[in-house]
């Protein structure tokens, strides 16, 4: 989102430079990332059972386990049922968005997971960015040294 795209371009590619990357074509990756609607809940929020009947009866396509949360994935058409049907049962949540899920990961670690935040830190800051999507998968040891991520 941004009233100069010259401005925007050069600095998102200034970004890209300064954490050794490079920035490629428009749509060169989206072909990595599938459109779905995404919900967290945390696994002492709910039985997990529970969360499985009301999600998948509301049209849910899964639902697995991540970092002690339950996700909770949906075709983006069916989303607003879904999220609709968690809030219904008094379900607690802490992420309802439709989001570019990756298709694969890319494990990170030490210099390149450390770059990939800086890199995404520097996006994220941008005004004119409205959203970052990565398929990184950064190391136990990293997260929990880097523990805003």
């Amino acid at each position: 989102m941004t009233d100069n795209r010259n401005r925007t371009l050069a600095d998102i590619r200034h970004y890209f430079s300064k954490s050794n990357g490079n920035l490629g074509e428009s749509g060169c990756v989206v072909w990595m990332f599938d459109k779905k609607g995404y919900i967290a809940v945390e696994r002492t929020a709910v039985d997990e059972d529970t969360l499985m009947e009301t999600a998948l009866e509301a049209g849910a396509e899964d639902i697995r386990e991540d970092n002690g949360n339950y996700e909770v994935i949906t075709d983006p058409g069916d989303f607003e049922a879904v999220k609709e049907a968690i809030d219904k049962a008094s379900i607690a949540h802490t992420v309802a968005e439709v989001t570019m899920l990756p298709q694969t990961t890319t494990n990170l670690a030490g210099k390149e997971a450390e770059q990939m935040v800086r890199l995404m830190e520097m996006l994220e800051d941008c005004d004119d960015v409205q959203n970052v999507y990565s398929n990184a998968d950064f190391d136990e040891e990293f997260i929990k040294q880097h523990s805003s991520i």
